[in-house]
């Protein structure tokens, strides 16, 4: 018997490590609500249909080029290229809104920046809130392209707008705005907005969206929303469109204190979710160190998705 017990010990060291492999990954699939190819179907990654700025074309500044609104080292908005990184292109025209939290570019190479309240609050912090900024692909000047008079940030909450997202084939903008809500209700308003006309052609109301992603799939368009409420991501059908129609929850992230503000797409059947904490007061939100990356994918052998 004591011969054997070595490879008994190995035998049950293997099941253990098995039990828990398998456990972790049961608890894995646990995380979304329902099966998502039920809610949105499989997809691909596309090849995008945004350009850069036009300006950059005519400084000889090729890509790569990175749109940098973390805050660190400079106001606004700053774009890193050359080498390494290295180089900064930062007027100093790109500091007189303060600073800014997403942006989504355009076919043109027009860039739409989203405001951020920084930290502090300061006299002109709220009014700066209600403006949907563009940084001009030929002039590269910013400056406001709608002013939102609806949108009323205070000092309980300090957000305005908040995410924003571009559709390529009607070149649209989808963009949301969480001023209303506190922390008994859910108040959000999203804007579906022509830029060419910069009128309103439709609005989700009752929703607060951290992040904002449009996505096409074998099932429909849709438009995929991660909550600033909860550590949910939801989903907003495009092409079925009808006045009742809310988002639907399709999965959620581990952590009920994480909130996605960032959705990729990385692959076939493959997001990538940033996540940060979130409860409306004000914080960096683009700091780095601060995002959890989790990635949800398809299991082609067991036919589920699972975030890891």
């Amino acid at each position: 018997m004591k011969k054997y017990l070595p490879v008994i010990v190995s035998l049950l060291l293997i099941a253990v490590v098995a039990y828990i492999v398998i456990d972790k990954k049961n608890r894995q699939h646990l995380t979304i609500t329902k099966e998502l190819e039920e809610n949105i179907g499989l997809f691909d990654k596309e090849n995008s249909c945004v350009q850069l700025p036009k300006f950059l074309t005519k400084m000889k500044i090729r890509q790569p080029v990175l749109i940098d609104l973390t805050q660190k080292r400079f106001k606004g908005i700053a774009l890193q290229y050359g080498k390494g990184l290295q180089k900064v292109l930062h007027p100093k025209q790109w500091e007189q809104f303060e600073h800014f939290g997403t942006y989504t570019l355009d076919k043109q190479g027009n860039i739409y920046l989203i405001p951020m309240p920084y930290i502090s609050i300061l006299p002109t912090t709220f009014n700066l809130q209600k403006n949907l900024y563009k940084l001009d692909t030929n002039t590269g000047k910013i400056s406001i392209f709608m002013h939102f008079d609806e949108v009323n940030p205070s000092a309980q909450n300090p957000y305005g707008l908040q995410a924003i997202a571009y559709d390529c084939e009607d070149e649209t903008l989808w963009i949301a705005a969480i001023d209303e809500s506190d922390y008994q209700s859910q108040k959000g308003i999203i804007y579906h907005v022509d830029p060419k006309t910069k009128s309103i052609l439709h609005t989700i109301e009752g929703f607060d969206a951290l992040s904002l992603k449009i996505i096409r799939t074998d099932k429909s368009k849709f438009l995929l929303l991660g909550s600033a409420r909860d550590n949910g991501l939801y989903r907003y059908d495009l092409l079925y469109q009808n006045k009742s129609q809310k988002p639907v929850k399709i999965a959620h992230l581990p952590n009920h204190n994480e909130h996605i503000r960032k959705i990729k797409i990385k692959g076939k059947n493959k997001l990538e979710l940033q996540a940060i904490p979130f409860s409306y007061t004000l914080i960096a939100q683009t700091a780095k160190q601060d995002r959890i990356i989790y990635t949800l994918k398809w299991d082609s052998v067991l036919k589920k998705w699972y975030i890891n």
